[in-house]
């Protein structure tokens, strides 16, 4: 992929996604011993930066595959992210989850050492 894609596809989406800030981690950056951002994709509707992708693919579809939908094999955001700008756009959406779908009945954490 080169920077024009790159280019294009932001352009693309612009007006469909938050634009959300970056943040320099303190203790992430003196844990890691780097210089770390973050970048809060949190702030999307779904919660994910997966919605990014998920647009700029419906928003390319031609009339006639918006009209007979998408199809999404997912067991998280990516499908949250089709379906819900599947709605914003009219186009129909269909997602497949894997039966052996972890369920998560508490948060789970990872301390960092």
């Amino acid at each position: 992929m080169d920077l024009k894609t790159i280019q294009q596809a932001a352009d693309r989406i612009r007006e469909h996604v938050i634009l959300t800030p970056c943040m320099q981690s303190d203790t992430l950056s003196r844990v890691l011993g780097c210089d770390l951002w973050i970048k809060f994709e949190n702030q999307q509707f779904t919660a994910s930066f997966k919605e990014r992708g998920a647009l700029n693919t419906l928003l390319q579809l031609t009339e006639a595959e918006r009209h007979r939908g998408a199809i999404a094999m997912s067991a998280g955001n990516h499908a949250q992210a089709v379906a819900y700008h599947g709605a914003r756009l009219g186009v129909p959406t269909t997602i497949v989850m894997p039966r052996p779908t972890p369920r998560l009945n508490r948060p789970r954490f990872m301390a960092l050492r």
